[in-house]
This record gives C-alpha cells, sequence and structure tokens, in this order.
C-alpha cells in the first residue's frame, strides 16, 4: 500500500476524490489534486478509469531539502536501476521552491544527475534524457515540507485519451469535458435521455458524455509509462482491462452534435469514430438559428459558446448567447448547461440561472452555469427569429431600439438621395446609450464612449452589450459584420492606433467618390464621417487648383479635389501605413500620375522646406499628437498659430484654406490669423452634415482666404 498523490486541474480535487470513491478507492483532497492510499491494482485502476485525473504519482522518497545538494543527496538515495533499465530514456519534471532552488529548470538537473550518477555507480553506464519521448517521467516536489520524489505511472497526460486526432481551434481538454458533464450530474442521473450540443466544435462534450453513459473506461485506447516500469505486474494489468472491457455497456441514449462548420463537423465524426462510439452519436452541419424542437422528453443541451475574446466579435457572441436563450426554451423539460469564458454574456440568455460553478480552462477564467428548463423559464417560442428580435429589444434598451429606428427612418432616404453608403445613424442620443453607431453599407460600427467614472463598471458593460444586441435586431445586419470599438471622446491621435490586424477592407461611396475602410483594424475606419461635407465642398472648388492636404490621413479629400478637377494634389502625411492607404485609394478611383503627390513627412518640416504654391489647402490637424517621428509633441489649441503661418508660406494670393479640427471649445486666435493675411469665416455649421446636427460640436471649420498685404 502506498499514498499515491493524483493531480488534477484546480477546482476539480472534490470531483475527482467523489470519482475515485465510485472505484472504491478513498481519497482526501488537496490542492492541485487528491491523496489516496492505494495498492497497485488501484493504481492501475485510476490509470484506467479516471475522466479528471492529469497524472497519478507513485511515492519513491521523501525528506527535508532547502539547497541543491539536499536536493541531490534525497535523489541519490533512490535505488533507480530497480525501477528502469539503462536503455529506457527519462525526464525529470520539477516544481516548487524554495530559497536557493528559484528555478524549476535547476531542481530537475539536480535531480537528474542523481539519477545519471547512481545508474553510472550501479551499472557502469547511463541511460539517456529525452523530454519529449521519454519512456519513464520523475515528477519531484519541493514545498514547506521539504522534497518529494514520485514516478509518473501516466507518461503523457490522462486527458489524452488516444481517441481525439483532430481538433477544432479552441479544443476543450477531454478531463475538462468530463468535469462539465459530471457538474451537471450526466453520471447519475439516467434519466436524462438525449444530449444535444448546438456548437459542439470537434465533438469533445458529445463523445465524453457518450463514453460515461456506455461506460468505456477512457484508458482504454492508450499506452502508460508504467509499462515501462521494472515494478509493473502485466498479469494484474491484464485483469484491470479484462474487468474494464466487460464493463462497457450498450450505449442507449441518443446524441446529437451540431456545428455550422463542416469542417470542425467532420473531425467531429472521425474522433467518435477513434473512440469506439462513432455509431452512437449524429454529428450533422448546422448553425444554431436551425436548431429543431426537442427530440425526447428529457435531455442535456450542452455547449461551449464562443468567448468573443476580441472586442470587435462582441456582436456576433452576444447576439449568439441571445440565440441560444431563445432555442434553448423550446427545449422544455430539460436542463441546459453553458460553459464559458465569458460569464457576462450569459445574462443574454434571459434565463434563470439555477448554479453556476466557476471551472477555469488553464489559465483562462471560466465558468459553467446551469439551467433548468422549466416553467419558470417562459414559454417556449413559436417562431425563434421573431423570439430574438423581440427578446432584443424589450427591457431598458426598448428606449435606444425606438431612437435608432426613428434615425434611420429618417436617415436612409436622405442617404440614398446623397449618393452616400457610410453615415452616423446614432450618437450618445440616450444618455443612458453612450455610443456612436455608424452605417457602412452593409456594415455596423459601434463606437461606445468611455463611461463617466460615476457610472459603474458592471452597469456600463450590460447597457453595451444590450445596445450591441438591439442594434443587430433594429438593422438587420448580420453580427459578424458588426464592429465594436471603445474610444473617448476626445481620442487625439489615438484614431491611428491598431486594434486587431483582420486586414478586412472595403469600399464605400460619397457624392461618386469610392472611399476604402476597414472597419476593425484600427480605432478609426480610414473615414471622417462628420468631414464628409467638407470633402464635397473641397471637390467643388478644387477645378484648375493647385491642392495640398496636409495631415492628409487616408486622403479622402484629395479624392475630392482629383474628382474636382484638381490641376495637381499634394498629400502629407507622417504614416506610411495611411500614405499607402490613400494610393489605394487614388487607384481605386482611377487617379494615378505626377500630378497626384504623396509625401510622408512631418507637416511643419515640409512647409518649411516647400517651394510650391497652392491655391486650395484642407488643412486638418489632429487634436493632439506626440508621435515618434516629431521632436515635439503637436496640440492643435497651443500649436495652430504657428501650423497656420507656416502653410501661409506656400500659399498663391486668394488661396484658400479649409481649416478643421475636432477639438471641443476650439479657439481660433483670430487677431494673430488676421495679422497673417487671412479673411476668416466660420463655417462650422455649413459643413455640418445632417446625420451629425444632433452632436454640433463635433468639429471647428473655417475658412480661411489668404490676402496677403503689400
Amino acid at each position: 500500500m502506498s499514498q499515491l498523490f493524483i493531480t488534477c486541474a484546480p477546482a476539480m480535487e472534490a470531483l475527482l476524490v467523489d470519482e475515485l470513491a465510485l472505484l472504491d478507492i478513498p481519497a482526501k483532497p488537496g490542492h492541485g489534486g487528491v491523496k489516496a492510499d492505494a495498492t497497485l491494482e488501484n493504481a492501475y485502476r485510476i490509470c484506467l478509469w479516471s475522466r479528471l485525473a492529469s497524472r497519478v504519482l507513485w511515492p519513491l522518497i521523501e525528506g527535508p531539502a532547502e539547497t541543491a545538494d539536499d536536493i541531490y543527496a534525497l535523489a541519490s538515495q533512490v535505488l533507480w536501476p530497480s525501477h528502469f533499465s539503462v536503455n529506457k530514456r527519462f525526464a525529470v519534471d520539477f516544481t516548487g521552491a524554495s530559497r536557493e532552488i528559484r528555478h524549476t529548470q535547476f531542481g530537475a538537473m539536480k535531480i537528474k544527475d542523481a539519477i545519471v550518477d547512481v545508474f553510472r555507480e550501479e551499472r557502469g553506464q547511463r541511460p539517456e534524457v529525452d523530454v519529449k519521448e521519454a519512456d519513464i517521467r520523475v515528477h519531484a516536489h519541493l514545498g514547506k515540507r521539504g522534497l518529494a520524489i514520485y514516478l509518473d505511472l501516466v507518461g503523457k497526460p490522462l486527458h489524452q485519451r488516444g481517441y481525439r486526432t483532430q481538433a477544432g481551434a479552441a479544443p476543450l481538454k477531454e478531463s475538462l469535458a468530463a468535469a462539465i458533464l459530471y457538474k451537471l450530474g450526466w453520471h447519475k442521473d439516467n434519466g436524462l435521455d438525449y444530449l444535444v450540443d448546438p456548437m459542439c466544435g470537434s465533438g469533445t462534450l458529445v463523445i465524453e458524455a457518450a463514453l460515461i453513459r456506455g461506460k468505456r473506461a477512457p484508458g482504454l485506447k492508450r499506452s502508460f509509462a508504467f509499462e515501462n516500469w521494472s515494478h509493473h505486474d502485466s498479469s494484474i494489468w491484464a485483469q484491470e482491462l479484462t474487468a474494464a472491457i466487460d464493463a462497457a455497456v450498450p450505449i442507449e441514449s441518443h446524441f446529437f452534435g451540431f456545428d455550422s462548420d463542416k469542417r470542425v463537423i467532420e473531425k467531429a465524426r472521425n474522433n467518435a469514430k477513434a473512440a469506439g462510439v462513432g455509431r452512437a452519436l449524429t454529428f450533422e452541419t448546422q448553425p444554431l438559428k436551425n436548431l429543431g424542437e426537442k427530440p425526447g422528453e428529457r435531455g442535456l443541451i450542452l455547449c461551449n459558446p464562443p468567448y468573443g475574446e476580441r472586442l470587435g466579435d462582441m456582436a456576433e457572441v452576444l447576439y449568439l448567447y441571445r440565440e441560444l436563450g431563445v432555442k434553448a426554451r423550446q427545449f422544455m423539460g430539460w436542463r441546459l448547461g453553458v460553459y464559458t469564458g465569458s460569464p457576462e454574456s450569459l445574462r443574454q440568455l434571459k434565463l434563470l440561472k439555477s448554479n453556476q460553478w466557476q471551472l477555469n480552462n488553464g489559465a483562462l477564467e471560466a465558468v459553467l452555469a446551469s439551467y433548468e428548463l422549466d416553467e419558470r423559464q417562459g414559454e417556449a417560442p413559436r417562431e425563434a427569429p421573431a423570439e430574438v428580435v423581440q427578446s432584443a429589444l424589450s427591457g431598458p434598451v426598448e428606449a435606444y431600439a425606438n431612437r435608432l429606428k426613428k434615425n434611420i427612418k429618417a436617415l436612409e432616404k436622405w442617404a440614398k438621395r446623397e449618393g452616400i453608403e457610410a453615415y452616423r445613424l446614432y450618437d450618445a442620443d440616450l444618455p443612458e446609450y453612450n455610443a456612436a453607431v455608424d452605417r457602412y453599407g452593409d456594415c455596423i460600427v459601434i463606437q461606445e464612449y468611455a463611461p463617466p467614472k460615476t457610472i459603474e463598471p458592471e452597469k456600463a458593460a450590460r447597457r453595451l452589450q444590450d445596445l450591441i444586441v438591439a442594434t443587430v435586431a433594429v438593422t438587420g445586419v448580420k453580427a459578424d459584420n458588426i464592429a465594436v470599438k471603445t474610444r473617448a471622446r476626445q481620442s487625439g491621435s489615438n484614431q491611428y492606433e491598431k486594434l486587431e490586424s483582420r486586414h478586412k477592407y472595403m469600399w464605400v461611396e460619397e457624392y461618386g467618390v469610392r472611399c476604402r475602410v476597414n472597419l476593425f483594424d484600427y480605432l478609426d475606419s480610414g473615414l471622417f464621417l462628420d468631414h464628409r461635407l467638407t470633402r464635397k465642398w473641397v471637390g467643388e472648388q478644387a477645378k484648375g487648383k493647385r491642392f495640398l492636404n496636409l495631415f492628409c490621413y487616408t486622403g479622402t479629400a484629395t479624392l475630392h479635389a482629383a474628382k474636382g478637377g484638381a490641376l495637381t494634389t499634394t498629400s502629407v502625411d507622417m504614416s506610411r501605413t495611411y500614405l499607402d492607404w490613400a494610393a489605394e485609394n487614388l487607384r481605386g478611383n482611377g487617379f494615378k500620375g505626377r500630378e497626384h503627390q504623396l509625401a510622408q513627412a512631418n507637416v511643419l518640416d515640409w512647409l518649411n522646406r516647400s517651394q510650391e504654391k497652392f491655391d486650395l489647402v484642407f488643412l486638418d490637424p489632429p487634436t493632439f499628437s506626440n508621435s515618434k517621428r516629431m521632436e515635439a509633441s503637436f496640440d492643435v489649441q497651443r500649436d495652430h498659430v504657428e501650423l497656420l503661418d507656416a502653410v501661409s508660406y506656400v500659399l498663391s494670393p486668394g488661396a484658400v484654406v479649409i481649416f478643421s479640427n475636432n477639438k471641443r471649445h476650439f479657439k481660433l486666435d483670430n487677431a494673430a490669423v488676421e495679422e497673417m493675411g487671412f479673411q476668416i469665416e466660420d463655417v462650422s455649421r455649413a459643413t455640418l452634415p445632417e446625420d451629425f446636427k444632433r452632436n454640433p460640436h463635433i468639429h471647428v471649420c473655417f475658412k480661411l482666404v489668404f490676402a496677403p498685404r503689400d
């Protein structure tokens, strides 16, 4: 009889104690595993039958150890050649630390040295170390009570059952899938005759459920490190194998796995076949929206929906949860289990929760939520898609939904008449829903303004979630075509920050010009919607003019000038990325040639060097910039006089400068600007598009006519 240490993932210790009790092996929970007094027969049984354990560690020696010499001395007391032969490859796993031993690799090295030296002394030769393909694994843990050295009877972790030859993008470990099923009582409640996973991926949850119900030992299809151990008893192991084979029963429950991706469904079928349960399971390609009525009176709906790790995915994920909640009501009398790394998304189910457990997926924090689908959840919907929409528009968010509908009705005809495909639908019209909602053709961008500090973060997050789901429902835009971003109203140069790398570009039209936009990768899309009328005015004034676009960004104002017949265009910006974008915009509209110049430079430096003269200038500097390419920061309020003075030296008499910026409460230094020879006209209201009239402070804009004094 030896005291084994059986490791498992955190929070599974109590479940593992219960599982071992079913194998008639009493155990006590510890940290990261359980302890059990067991025979060799018991150890084999755990290796063969445990669905939750990671490793089964057989004790070799334990004693005080603080220093490297202590570790070496204790490990040297083990007669290693009695445990494995010199032709076996071995590896050492080390955990823990002491004042002197702070690196696990160093601790492992000292034990490895001891093993090799013992072999040399006893056998005159040494075994090879092979970390990846070891025949024998030694595990050591250094803690407050000293050093404990074990023989790992398992080898590859127990969750590697041997059936999962193919996996999806983010597969669950088999042991975690089993823990989820145990928490939901699948192994005890034989009245649950059906299991449905509507987002099954590579099928791990469904396969593990079938293995449990069919009493199939999870270790039957794999090998173990103890088979290379000198104390291995093949006769006892053969008895355990025979007993495990005899214990299997026919799988009478009905198992269904669905997924919208036919590629992962094929992987699920192959995995089920490898696990020996392929004939008992049904895997089909089917999106959640097509999930039908319940196939029987009692069962379990179980799924691990996408987490939405990127903010841009939030709309798709939230709407998926809302749809799942609606579909679940069609399974009255069943139980629902949802395992998620996004617990805040669970509220979109709109279901009364029975229980919730913290059950992390490795380093990722995650929860398992349980729901009894009974009369408390409300009646099952007759028409699920309509119910999803209705559910999304009920409650406090209804006021936002009504406002959005009203704005869409007022703006859609206007936009079509004007010939624009990108415009603002909503801009924090209601203080409770503090966001901007923009349409770009068949896509939507939701930009959440940073909430005030007086609003609790949880409350702000709930409101944003409801706004996103309601936007999907009202607009009818596919959830995966909705980008979600968070920004402060005063973004300064933050519009240039990169968020993702999807490289998903599209073209939208305004007044006959095609503009290339990217809705996911950057905080701004590449098209400032509030300057639409200003760009149109530039195009109307550009014929025969030499046009200059400073801080040109993606060159959209240049497009209008070129379309309007500008003699030449010059666009200046510090960013190579945005100049390349501007070049794509020009090519996409058929503008090419030497008459369209792009210059990468600091604007002030470029102005001080330029020998050219221009007749029309569009000047839209950032509110604030501290780019690495600049020697000093730029503040539009502080530095606009210096900037306009530099611009004045490249102007022809009578030239027009359109000067705009988005700084709230910006004050033009009229006296200084007039002293340079500019006539000033505030055209802020005249350049405010129809879709921004609800927010008259979105930008300031001035028409400056250069009339230098003699």
